[in-house]
């Protein structure tokens, strides 16, 4: 009996009589199949076989009968390696939808499932389910699964949803960890303030209500920490010479070393306030996302290899030019910390504070002189945290004016009825037309009711005023929190770097390389402010470009 041992790829009629050939010449035969059958039954995973006259290969029951033949079905190889005249394969099988050793065949699965799909087999003209033979005559039942699912699809990190929540279903949560960090390293932290709009897609939500995908990704991320499981660092033996510089500790920025770590290269972190997290850190409530939450992540991070240097501002501490010169890449990726004005009279006046300064003293323990009432003017979900924070502060009134309907507040609903919740009061048709106040200090805030006309270019209905109905409210604070821009103070006066009209970098989408070479960025100083997620989605792709760019530059 010979001890070679086989391997064999493909389970098609060709496949499966090599497997037999090989397995009677006394060989150790090994067939991997990435689809759930074998033989006659190997046709594409969206073709069912609809009646009697099935494509059966006899050599199949003799493939599942032979000792010397083990298949794998459903498996497809991850990686492979050779040395001393041997060849190793790392073979992941996927979870068997359907288990055939539990399975009866009563059908029930196909009677009763929900979804309805045409049969492209006969090119449309009928209807299936989800669910069906595979191959009537070999019992092989097949699920029909979108490549990318719609929850996925919608996730701007495009995170393998239906991967990571089955496999906290099965109970192994270090695997569904582990496959939310092939894309992500913010799993403590999104789990905790991503609005989620995986949800708001969910096919789920059309039968009752949608996977609640966001809290299972805090769940399992937060078993890691609460158990005080040390998370795996894996980055390679040694990293190449090349360096990166990062100019901001935000999502992308950090997002954008954790990858680069991962693929050997170092980098360094210029950070311009004392902590590291960006709006993670500055722009979102305590109550929210807890410091220590977020520094066990961001030391994480840090520790594959990524340096970081706080309280260094790019363009006073150090040149923006000497960045370029000393570093073989550069990755931009400073947020959009600055607030836009209301362009009203008496704007300037003490008592005054924009809506992002505002949540920044917050979490950095200032004092935020709460006293009698405040005012906060917006309808997002900055103007939200501002206002539960001002509760939370002492403040004894808080109010929110926004100048449309609930229908058209961009906040998430659920902030918006915590909110109201809370005590704070919404007014909404309302729109401020002036600060007033005494000795330059605020006293109150003049404004305008308003009603809704037609849509403009967001496509929500136009506030337009009521004329005749000014009214005062008096207040001894007011937060502006109507939206953010970068600061892009730290570039020279005559860069080239390409700088849109709404203050943030033109990129190339595919690379993430803005006009000057070698010079890349992403999340909100890149998209304009956006949610979280699209700037780790940003930092992650910025990677990539980076990793690309170094690659070619060697050649």
């Amino acid at each position: 009996m010979s001890e070679k041992r086989v391997i064999i790829f493909g389970g098609d009629p060709a496949g499966v009589g090599e497997a037999l050939k090989q397995a009677e010449a006394g060989n150790k035969v090994i067939l991997v199949e990435s689809l759930p059958s074998l033989g006659g039954g190997h046709i594409p995973q969206t073709r069912i076989i609809a009646d009697d006259t099935s494509f059966v290969d006899p050599n199949v029951e003799a493939l599942k009968r032979h000792p010397n033949i083990r298949v794998i079905t459903n498996a497809a190889v991850e990686k492979t390696s050779a040395g001393d005249g041997t060849y190793r394969f790392r073979v992941r099988r996927r979870a068997p939808r359907v288990d055939p050793e539990k399975c009866n065949d009563c059908r029930a699965c196909i009677r009763v499932c929900p979804i309805h799909m045409y049969d492209d087999f006969n090119e449309g003209i009928g209807f299936r389910t989800a669910i069906d033979y595979f191959n009537p005559d070999t019992r092989d039942y097949n699920i029909f699964k979108e490549d990318m699912p719609i929850c996925q699809a919608t996730c701007p990190a495009n995170l393998d949803i239906r991967s990571y929540v089955g496999l906290i279903a099965d109970g192994d949560y270090a695997a569904s960890l582990a496959k939310i960090r092939e894309r992500l390293p913010f799993a403590l932290s999104i789990g905790r303030v991503c609005p989620h709009p995986c949800e708001t897609a969910c096919n789920r939500g059309t039968m009752d209500e949608p996977i609640s995908i966001c809290t299972l990704k805090r769940y399992v991320a937060d078993y890691e920490m609460l158990n005080d499981i040390k998370a795996p660092v894996e980055i390679p033996d040694e990293f190449r010479k090349e360096k990166v510089a990062i100019i901001g500790a935000g999502p992308a920025g950090l997002t954008c070393g954790y990858f680069l770590a991962k693929a050997g290269y170092r980098s360094v972190c210029f950070e311009a306030l004392p902590e590291p997290g960006g709006m993670f850190r500055y722009g979102i409530p305590e109550y929210r996302l807890p410091t220590p939450t977020l520094m066990r992540e961001i030391n994480w991070i840090l520790s594959h290899g990524v340096e970081l240097r706080c309280n260094t501002r790019i363009g006073k501490d150090v040149a923006y030019e000497d960045i370029l010169k000393e570093y073989d890449a550069v990755f931009l990726g400073v947020g959009a910390h600055a607030g836009m004005k209301l362009q009203i009279k008496g704007e300037d006046m003490e008592g005054v504070v924009d809506g992002v300064d505002f949540l920044r003293d917050a979490n950095m323990g200032k004092d935020l002189k709460a006293k009698g009432k405040v005012i906060i003017i917006g309808g997002g979900n900055v103007a939200m945290d501002a206002a539960r924070v001002s509760w939370r502060a002492g403040f004894d009134e808080v109010h929110i004016l926004y100048r449309r309907t609930k229908r058209e507040m961009p906040a998430s609903p659920w902030e918006i009825d915590a909110a109201e919740q809370e005590g704070i009061k919404i007014q909404y048709l309302v729109a401020p037309v002036e600060v007033i106040g005494e000795n330059g200090r605020m006293t109150g805030l003049k404004c305008l009711r308003m009603e809704l006309g037609e849509p403009d270019a967001s496509g929500r209905r136009r506030p337009v005023p009521i004329q005749g109905s000014e009214f005062v409210v008096e207040a001894q604070t007011l937060i502006p929190a109507i939206g953010q821009r970068p600061d892009l103070s730290f570039v020279p006066e005559g860069s080239p770097l390409s700088i849109t009209r709404w203050n943030t970098f033109s990129v190339d989408q595919s690379s993430f390389m803005t006009n000057v070479p070698g010079v890349f960025s992403a999340g909100d100083v890149e998209t304009g402010p956006d949610i979280a997620i699209r700037a780790c989605a940003g930092g992650r792709k910025a990677a990539s470009g980076i990793i690309a760019y170094l690659k070619a530059r060697r050649k």
